[in-house]
């Protein structure tokens, strides 16, 4: 019994160091959890994952995205049905030829400097996102279609397509199209990085940001634009939120029930009964939307240039033993590059693959690494069969550590392949990329279409085509598929794409569909998940009472 003691009273000093590293240099903030603060309308929240950017332009992690749009507003919405709704534009029509928007746009809307939101700052937001340098992959991917924005009246933008784009109201409803202030895109001094002076038209107004510690936000008083079917209108009902950056999950977890903190995001399989099982918590799941998380081969460097050895290496992973090991049933296997909680998710790929040790070492056989050295891994011409992955900190989520390293010891033990896992920074992270020394990429997509993930994976010259594979079938299907809106045309397309890249060239190994938790005290109501991508949403519905 000592030691489950000694371990539950190390956790209120575990976070409350945590947390007074987090406060330093900020004082005054309020930043107490509500609970212990008695401010009824002010909330903390901690946070797995710190924004490499506040600037929804630049947006690239998924667990950013519930700070976005407390800063920023989109044009159009997702409801709960996942149809298109009105937000900062009341109407639009398409053409017939499906390659013209037109957007009535509302006309009581201001951003936060005061700046009036009106047609000439949709230009403007447009304009700066095809801008060569501003985010290349956006100007090459989702606005690849993108010809013009013209204003056609005080309040009404036409957006003008080369062809047409079944994926572009998904753009405009996703973060990259939150509207930033036309002062902030020309006066901002680290627009890219965004923070206090890049500013929306959002319920809250970004204040303070310390890096490594904090952000907080207060009421923006002049809101009154809310998407349509949203729970209220009006401003938002806390005055003031803190997220507090606690990266390690049972200090976060400690902070909850030790009531430092009002909710949490990120909770870990290991920690999943604790909150079941205390008194005054509540925990909602759901699974994300786009990709799976998956293990992308990089097919221009040996030994993944041989499919042999690609699909020896997810037939070597008893997946569902490493999945009940890490996550503790509660994580949902991957079978397909494309989640189960996407409605082109194709399940006819499911059980025809992985977990067989006897044709990994068959096919690694045929391949020729038929030796051993010393330490038991696969040889060839004096060569071991190595192959690497090399993540970047600020990505790495949900166990991914200790997943790669449960996987790391099954293909090590059931096939001789010495899988190196090496977790660095960005920059460190990105050079590797840029130098081609990887062997294996690590990716989820939270796009709420899976279709602008893939988009961005896949083709000849993606942005984050890290396998390197190219197939001409394969960019013809996904093309096909975004210049269509016939939702069952598209999901026959990308039924053929899932197929060729996990059966036919297996240049993916699905691991397990993402999902996002959130954790709060019971007097915490209004949380919930982005109807879209499946992650939790913007903290306007949030309160705080019984």
């Amino acid at each position: 019994m000592r030691g489950p003691v000694r371990t539950r009273r190390l956790f209120p000093l575990l976070v409350a160091l945590a947390l007074a590293a987090s406060a330093c240099g900020s004082p005054g903030d309020g930043g107490s959890a509500a609970s212990s603060s008695g401010g009824g309308d002010r909330l903390t929240w901690a946070i797995e994952t710190e924004p490499i950017t506040f600037n929804p332009h630049q947006w690239g992690q998924n667990k950013a995205r519930l700070l976005v749009f407390n800063q920023f507003d989109a044009l159009v919405a997702r409801n709960a049905n996942g149809e298109f709704v009105p937000w900062l534009a009341k109407s639009w029509e398409v053409s017939e030829d499906g390659r013209t928007y037109t957007f009535e746009l509302r006309d009581d809307v201001t951003f936060h400097d005061g700046e009036r939101f009106d047609a000439n700052a949709v230009k403007a937001n447009f304009d700066k996102l095809v801008e060569p340098g501003y985010n290349p992959a956006v100007a090459s991917i989702q606005l690849a279609k993108f010809k013009s924005a013209e204003v056609a009246g005080p309040y009404t933008i036409k957006i003008t397509l080369k062809e047409p784009d079944g994926l572009f109201l998904d753009f405009l409803a996703s973060p990259l199209g939150g509207q930033v202030s036309p002062k902030s895109l020309k006066e901002a001094k680290e627009l890219k990085a965004g923070g206090p002076d890049v500013v929306g038209t959002g319920p809250f107004i970004l204040d303070r940001y310390v890096q490594g510690q904090e952000v907080h936000y207060r009421r923006n008083p002049d809101y009154n634009w809310a998407p349509q079917g949203a729970a209220h209108q009006g401003p938002a009902h806390l005055s003031e939120i803190t997220y507090r950056f606690l990266p390690e999950a049972a200090v976060r977890v400690g902070a909850l029930t030790s009531g430092q903190v009002d909710v949490i995001e990120g909770v870990p399989a290991t920690e999943v009964r604790l909150i079941e099982q205390e008194p005054g918590l509540t925990l909602q799941t759901a699974l994300n939307s786009g990709t799976a998380f998956s293990y992308y081969f990089n097919v221009s460097r040996p030994p993944f240039d041989d499919k042999r050895v690609r699909e020896a290496f997810r037939e070597a992973v008893d997946l569902d033993a490493v999945l009940r090991s890490v996550y503790q049933g509660t994580a949902t296997r991957a079978w397909s590059i494309v989640g189960q909680a996407s409605p082109f998710y194709d399940p006819s790929l499911e059980r025809t693959y992985g977990g067989d040790i006897a044709k990994a070492n068959r096919l690694l056989d045929e391949a020729g690494w038929t030796g051993r050295d010393a330490e038991g891994y696969r040889t060839k011409d004096g060569r071991r069969l190595t192959v690497r992955t090399v993540a970047s900190a600020p990505f790495v989520r949900d166990r991914r550590d200790i997943l790669a390293q449960a996987i790391q010891a099954q293909v090590k033990q059931n096939a001789g392949i010495d899988f190196q896992v090496k977790i660095v920074d960005q920059g460190t992270a990105q050079q590797a990329t840029e130098e081609n020394e990887y062997e294996v990429f690590e990716n989820s997509r939270g796009d709420s279409d899976a279709g602008a993930a893939l988009n961005l994976i896949l083709p000849k010259n993606a942005p984050i085509n890290r396998t390197r594979f190219t197939d001409p079938k394969i960019d013809k299907w996904l093309a096909e598929a975004s210049a269509t809106s016939d939702q069952a045309r598209r999901k026959e397309l990308y039924a053929k794409v899932q197929r060729a890249v996990v059966s036919e060239h297996a240049i993916v190994f699905p691991i397990y569909v993402p999902a996002d938790q959130i954790a709060a005290r019971s007097g915490v109501h209004g949380l919930g998940f982005d109807p879209g991508s499946g992650t939790p949403k913007s903290a306007y519905e949030v309160r705080i009472g019984t």
